[in-house]
């Protein structure tokens, strides 16, 4: 397996790449401290209306089927791009909406969901946040991870050769790098804002 790991704004970023036939196309994950404890960066965290707060794309949204943040449960985010994203890739621009649907969610611990297609079916495209004590607050991490590819990053590159195909990988793997130590950094500071002095977030 090889590791990198770089000091990013809010926390640690590592990306792995292990070794075998078929390796995952995005394997990234993302670690910060946050001076709270686990069941409130958790509460946070899970909301997923409240991604605009933190989120580099995700400007929010709303839980469409099921008990909110509860496994099996279905968000529809809503999402917008600016041009200069990958510019010379066909990825979608400007506004767009996506569902997920959680798939695990233990209180204080993690909670994950997938990114579905259009028929509805979860496809292997996995955000999580996993939280746990540290240090009197709590270590939390957030990752991504995407196996096969999804129905729209094989939209994306249905037309590219094999160079561009690979130049994409490279540089859509270089935007979640620094997307997701954003997003921590983001979190943190709303964390933290809304419990100085509290340990409920309002």
């Amino acid at each position: 397996m090889t590791e990198t790991a770089v000091t990013a704004t809010g926390g640690r970023t590592v990306t792995t790449a292990p070794r075998g036939a078929e390796p995952p196309l995005f394997e990234l994950a993302v670690e910060v401290w946050v001076a709270a404890p686990p069941a409130v960066v958790y509460a946070v965290v899970s909301d997923l209306p409240r991604s605009g707060e933190w989120s580099p794309e995700c400007v929010g949204g709303a839980w469409t089927t099921g008990e909110p943040a509860t496994v099996g449960a279905v968000f529809r985010g809503e999402n917008l791009r600016s041009p200069d994203v990958v510019a010379w890739a066909p990825v979608v621009r400007g506004t767009w909406f996506t569902e997920s649907e959680v798939i695990a969610a233990e209180p204080g611990v993690t909670f994950q969901w997938s990114m579905r297609d259009k028929s509805g079916r979860k496809q292997d495209s996995t955000w999580a946040y996993d939280v746990e004590p540290a240090r009197g607050g709590s270590r939390l991490v957030h990752r991504f991870t995407m196996g096969a590819a999804t129905e729209g990053i094989r939209g994306i590159t249905a037309e590219m050769d094999a160079t561009e195909r690979a130049r994409f990988f490279a540089e859509w793997s270089d935007k979640l790098a620094a997307d997701l130590p954003r997003t921590l950094a983001r979190i943190k500071d709303v964390i933290e804002g809304v419990t100085e002095g509290d340990d409920t977030p309002r």
